[in-house]
């Protein structure tokens, strides 16, 4: 019955795939003309029909770009790097497009540690570093098993080191997985959709504007109540705006 239901699914989705893929084609071909509208539109079919790619996003993201829609290109570009956050292209044209922003957002000053330590957690997904502490696992497995088997003690101290290396780094993989999924699932990054809007104090209309952001910027939601959203930008102010101002990047 598993096996069953597990070729069933593989065919769902070479099936799904079977049928966006001339989509997608036909999508690249108009962006290729110039076509920037029509490429866009076949792409975000490709989305509305439960696809998901780094590289669907990144597509998107340019032909939004050509498109002189700032927003939504820096949108579709941050959601490629929560797929691929160590994609080079995804980053030049992500900073190409926040050059295009009005606002000029300064993060607050980070110690050496905290620079080396979000480099170091951010240059994979949790998942990838799940699967590098398996692959350093399975290296461990092997040199543990080699140990037993060689005849020689330089080998076998060799082998012995080298296991006792890779379960380290295995270790370390596990830990920096589990920090970047705790990360992930403390934070709710959204990018501004209002051309301007008026960052509140309260959650109602009636309070006093403290900032200003203008589409492209982006937030961290803190909390919600209501239609209201209380965010945080890079410089560590905070204020509520209308939830309707905002798209979430985590949606999928």
């Amino acid at each position: 019955m598993v096996r069953v239901l597990t070729i069933l699914a593989y065919l769902v989705c070479t099936l799904g795939y079977s049928q966006n893929e001339p989509l997608f084609d036909q999508a690249t071909a108009f962006y290729n003309e110039g076509e920037y509208t029509q490429a866009a539109n076949n792409y975000l079919k490709i989305l509305e029909s439960g696809e998901h790619s780094a590289e669907l996003y990144f597509n998107l993201g340019n032909t939004y770009y050509k498109l002189n829609n700032i927003a939504p290109s820096i949108y579709y570009y941050e959601k490629a790097l929560l797929l691929k956050p160590n994609d080079q292209d995804v980053r030049n044209n992500l900073a190409y497009a926040q050059n295009m922003t009005l606002d000029a957002i300064e993060p607050l000053p980070q110690t050496s540690i905290s620079k080396l330590y979000n480099k170091l957690t951010a240059y994979l997904s949790f998942d990838q570093w799940a699967y590098v502490a398996v692959g350093f696992m399975i290296l461990f497995v092997c040199c543990y098993i080699a140990f037993y088997y060689f005849k020689y003690s330089a080998q076998k101290r060799i082998a012995f080191i080298s296991s006792i290396i890779f379960l380290l780094f295995s270790v370390l993989s596990v830990i920096l997985a589990y920090f970047q999924y705790s990360k992930f699932q403390s934070d709710q990054p959204a990018i501004v959709f209002a051309e301007e809007v008026g960052i509140k104090s309260e959650p109602n209309n009636r309070s006093q504007a403290i900032f200003n952001l203008h589409a492209g910027a982006k937030v961290h939601v803190l909390e919600e109540l209501n239609d209201w959203k209380k965010i945080q930008i890079a410089d560590g102010k905070t204020g509520w705006l209308l939830a309707d101002d905002i798209k979430e990047l985590k949606d999928f």
